[in-house]
């Protein structure tokens, strides 16, 4: 029998495709976005058209109102003075990190799968391509997941179907989906707000489109790429 799971909810080219993968992997889903006082509101007005396109039944916006007063970020509503950056090729952390951001959604999350007696919660976190926040990490992941275990006396699991997958490899998976042109055109992964294939210019949309042509350009191998990582994930997992 199906199980049930949480899988939080942004709206992006990401957590879309956990969304779309879920939806066929569990009995029903439970979506759970946050407004956190984002730079751009309409990342949420894009996460509930897409729920709705893709008749998911439960989705629950969480408003956390303090966070901007806890925290900095170029993404936050609060630091709008703050221009968003070009892409960044640095080994720092970048300006659009936002601090705490993942630990607290996944904590919360976490509390809403305990309430429901779900045991499984789906982030779209990932550390192969990504844009060097450190809470998207592998090893963050388990140890947060090894806390919240033992803080609510509970085997619930976090689960990262993404995290040792490249971009081009999402986008791979959102194909063999058959949900390849929805996840293109429906998704918002822009930090300045543009929906599908954004401004161009920062470096949430140029990791996007450095995937997508990468994909484009060599689907068959990258397909069989992602078979194999499937498989020796399920073997293991």
């Amino acid at each position: 029998m199906k199980e049930d799971a949480v899988v939080v909810f942004s709206g992006g080219q990401d957590s879309t495709t956990c969304l779309i993968q879920a939806i066929k992997e569990y009995q029903f889903i439970y979506c759970i976005t946050f407004d956190y006082g984002q730079r751009h509101s309409n990342e949420i007005d894009a996460a509930c058209n897409i729920v709705k396109k893709l008749e998911v039944s439960s989705h629950k916006i969480i408003n956390i109102p303090m966070f901007n007063d806890l925290s900095f970020s170029c993404l936050l509503r609060r630091d709008l003075s703050i221009p968003i950056p070009s892409i960044e090729k640095n080994n720092r952390i970048p300006a659009t990190f936002v601090p705490g951001r993942n630990i607290l959604f996944l904590i919360l999350a976490s509390i809403y799968a305990y309430q429901l007696q779900v045991k499984t919660v789906i982030t779209g976190v990932c550390e192969t391509d990504f844009s060097g926040y450190p809470d998207c990490r592998n090893e963050f992941i388990k140890a947060l997941n090894m806390a919240i275990s033992l803080g609510m006396d509970t085997q619930l699991t976090l689960k990262t179907p993404l995290m040792w997958l490249t971009k081009s490899e999402i986008w791979a998976l959102a194909d063999m989906l058959n949900m390849l042109e929805f996840v293109i055109n429906e998704t918002m992964t822009c930090y300045n707000g543009i929906k599908s294939y954004g401004c161009k210019k920062c470096d949430a949309c140029y990791l996007r489109d450095k995937g997508l042509r990468e994909y484009l350009r060599d689907k068959n191998l990258i397909k069989k790429t992602l078979y194999q990582k499937q498989n020796i994930h399920s073997r293991y997992h």
